[in-house]
C-alpha cells in the first residue's frame, strides 16, 4: 500500500503548532494510516466508530466519511455500521452522524450498491467488459476450482451483453434464473423475451443469443453453466442500438 500523503496539519497549524502538525501529517497518516496491517476500509470504519462514540461529528468527521467512501465503505455498510454503533455510542450521536452520512453518500442511494438483489452485487465485471455495452457486476457463487460455474450477474439499466454462443462438444449450454429487476433475452431470428423475477431461461449449446437489462431497470440473474464437455463461449457482434431501442 502506498504511503498516505497528508498536509492538513501543516496547512492549518504549521506556523502555530508545527510539532502537532508534523505528528498529524507524518505519524498519524504517514505511518499509522499507511501501515498495511489493517486495510484502509477497516481503518475508516474504526475511525468513524470512535468519532461517533465521542460525539465528534464535525468537519473532520465529514472528511473521514468521504475518506471511508473512497476506501470502499458502501452506503449500505455505513448505514449498518452507524446503526450498530448507535446502541453503544448513543442515539443522538448516531443521528448526528447519519445527517452527515446522507450528505456524503447521497449520490449512492440509487447507485450500484443499492442493487445486486438476493445474491449480492459483487465486483465490476471487468474481465468481460469488452463483451458488454454498459456496466455489469459479477458475484461468483461457486469457487473457481469447482467444475460448475454459478454466478450472480447484475446489469445497470440499458446494459446488455453481445451476441454470443455457448459451445460444447456434448451437453453444455446455460441456464438463467432471474432474481431482480426487468430485462430481455433474445435468440437469433426470434422475438425478444421479457425477463422478470422468477423467469427461467434454458439456452442450449450452439444457440446465438444475448441478454441484459431493460432500458429503465436494473436486472440481476443467476447464470448457471450446464454440465458438458468441450465447453466455451464464442463472443460475437454487439446488439444494434436500433434493435435494442425498439424493445419496450
Amino acid at each position: 500500500m502506498p504511503k498516505i500523503v497528508q498536509t492538513a496539519g501543516r496547512d492549518s497549524l504549521g506556523d502555530f503548532a508545527p510539532a502537532f502538525a508534523a505528528y498529524n501529517d507524518d505519524v498519524l497518516f504517514g505511518e499509522v494510516w499507511s501501515d498495511d496491517t489493517l486495510p484502509l476500509k477497516t481503518r475508516s470504519l474504526l475511525t468513524i466508530t470512535t468519532l461517533v462514540a465521542k460525539g465528534l461529528v464535525d468537519s473532520s468527521f465529514t472528511y473521514h466519511l468521504a475518506t471511508a467512501k473512497a476506501n470502499g465503505v458502501t452506503a449500505q455498510e455505513m448505514a449498518a455500521a452507524l446503526t450498530h454503533v448507535a446502541f453503544y455510542a448513543g442515539w443522538p450521536n448516531a443521528w448526528a452522524a447519519f445527517r452527515e452520512a446522507v450528505k456524503v453518500y447521497g449520490d449512492e442511494q440509487d447507485g450500484p450498491e443499492a442493487h445486486g438483489g438476493l445474491f449480492g452485487l459483487g465486483q465490476p465485471n471487468d474481465a468481460f467488459a469488452q463483451y458488454f455495452d454498459g456496466r455489469s457486476w459479477l458475484n461468483p457463487l461457486t469457487d473457481p476450482s469447482q467444475t460448475q460455474s454459478i454466478a450472480n450477474v447484475t446489469f445497470e439499466p440499458g446494459c446488455r451483453n453481445h451476441w454470443h454462443v455457448h459451445e460444447a462438444t456434448s451437453g453444455g449450454g446455460q441456464i438463467l434464473l432471474v432474481t431482480d429487476g426487468r430485462g430481455w433475452y433474445q435468440e437469433w431470428g426470434e422475438p425478444a423475451q421479457e425477463l422478470t423475477p422468477g423467469t427461467v431461461v434454458y439456452i442450449p449449446a450452439g444457440v446465438k443469443h444475448w441478454h441484459g437489462a431493460a432500458g429503465d431497470s436494473w436486472m440481476s440473474h443467476i447464470a448457471f453453466e450446464a454440465p458438458g464437455e468441450g465447453c466455451g463461449t464464442t463472443w460475437l457482434e454487439a446488439v444494434a442500438d436500433e434493435q435494442y431501442g425498439a424493445l419496450e
